[in-house]
């Protein structure tokens, strides 16, 4: 499968500065782009001068041919069609060298770590402070007591296990026993269920993926040093389903009537971030290993801003029937991620940290992820294949639902009475 810069260069030639524009929002230097064109007038310059020479070529060729004597004209004119050869060789490699479509090439170095271009309507920032609140659900509850983490909470019930864990693996990883395994896995059910009833396909991904799915996804060479991987093997633990389910149809021409695509799947994620040093260093909220179901579209790009809108409600919709306190926020330029064009969080409220945490991000990648991994569809029979559009959000993180559910839902004795739409789902709906 041919492998392409997630940026069109068509684009950076065609409108400079558009993508200067979108890279001082993000608070990036954009003085790349004066390089990457120089880059690219040197591989076009290259093209140019293999084409001149073969043209030369053709002609010193045909001049043999219209000779009166073609042996005495090939004598002559042989050793400088040699030459030519020779040339066209050697400025054909040259060319190859700074291909944006050539690994390892200066232009493609630079290509390959240009983020998405934001959308017009993201709102200017430099960090989540100047992130924007577009909706809130739920008061955050008042409580009448000392209220405690949820690792206290936890451990107490005899459903969170930390010391075991850390025994087995290390710090940043958990053990759930009991009811608080139980739980993890109604939850799971829980949010799949509603996923398949708001028309997502459930897949079970593989867990361990190629270099080349997590290259066409946008998490190679970017994120690297957050992936777990086995390097024999040349094989990456999955830090989100969003890899395998954006992956899922790399290479492939979609029929338009297959649009939107949207697929769904519960799995275990790997990461080796921690975050802040010294922060959420306590508990489920960042952790080396945690299970997240996982939502993603592929969409016609024409539909996929209210794609996003419509994957933020799937995602904050859960929160609702969990009633659970959380808002809707809009991120800035300068917290939107790599790969995205815009971003909506959803954060729900957290007692223990005293405000609202993110629990789903939902992104529109427009056609960045689409271009690397070849994803593109047919509007009709005979028309020219267009990119689709990609979209991810968590439908939700396990880890930090169960932090909401414990935290928020609390008594005095310690003991945890969890919503009625769980009722289906665990054993039962009291903790303690």
């Amino acid at each position: 499968m041919a492998r392409f810069s997630m940026l069109d260069i068509a684009l950076i030639r065609r409108d400079p500065d558009r993508v200067r524009h979108a890279l001082v929002r993000r608070g990036l230097d954009a003085s790349v782009i004066d390089e990457l064109l120089r880059f690219d007038e040197e591989y076009r310059s290259a093209l140019t001068t293999v084409e001149r020479i073969k043209a030369e070529k053709n002609r010193l060729s045909a001049a043999i041919g219209k000779a009166p004597d073609k042996g005495a004209a090939a004598r002559e004119l042989q050793p400088k069609i040699a030459e030519l050869t020779k040339s066209i060789s050697e400025s054909e490699e040259r060319a190859r060298g700074l291909s944006p479509a050539e690994q390892g090439s200066p232009l493609r170095a630079l290509l390959d770590n240009l983020p998405n271009l934001l959308d017009d309507s993201v709102p200017d920032g430099a960090s989540e402070a100047a992130n924007v609140e577009v909706r809130r659900w739920g008061e955050p509850r008042r409580f009448d007591f000392a209220p405690k983490p949820h690792w206290e909470l936890g451990e107490r019930l005899g459903i969170l296990d930390f010391a075991r864990a850390a025994k087995l693996s290390g710090s940043r990883f958990a053990a759930l026993t009991g009811a608080g395994a139980q739980l993890a896995r109604g939850l799971t059910a829980f949010f799949l269920d509603r996923a398949a009833a708001r028309g997502y396909a459930e897949v079970a991904p593989p867990l361990l993926v190629s270099r080349e799915t997590m290259w066409s996804t946008g998490q190679l060479s970017k994120f690297a040093d957050a992936m777990f991987a086995d390097a024999q093997a040349d094989l990456f633990l999955i830090p989100t389903a969003e890899v395998p389910l954006t992956a899922f149809r790399s290479g492939e021409i979609l029929d338009a009537a297959e649009l939107p695509c949207k697929y769904a799947a519960a799995t275990p994620c790997f990461r080796k971030e921690a975050g802040a040093a010294g922060k959420d260093t306590r508990g489920l909220m960042r952790q080396h290993q945690f299970d997240k179901v996982e939502l993603v579209w592929l969409s016609r790009p024409e539909a996929s801003h209210e794609a996003l809108e419509t994957l933020t409600e799937d995602a904050r919709s859960l929160l609702e029937e969990l009633e659970l306190p959380h808002r809707v926020v809009t991120l800035c330029a300068g917290d939107t991620s790599f790969n995205a064009a815009k971003t909506h969080d959803v954060e729900v409220w957290i007692p223990s940290s005293d405000t609202y945490r993110e629990i789903s991000s939902c992104s529109n990648c427009t056609d960045f992820q689409a271009r690397r991994a070849a994803i593109r569809f047919r509007r009709e029979a005979a028309s020219k294949p267009e990119l689709v559009h990609t979209l991810n959000g968590s439908g939700l993180a396990i880890g930090r639902t169960l932090i909401a559910l414990l935290e928020n839902n609390q008594r005095a004795d310690g003991s945890i009475v969890l919503p009625k739409a769980l009722e289906p789902y665990v054993p039962t709906t009291r903790l303690g």
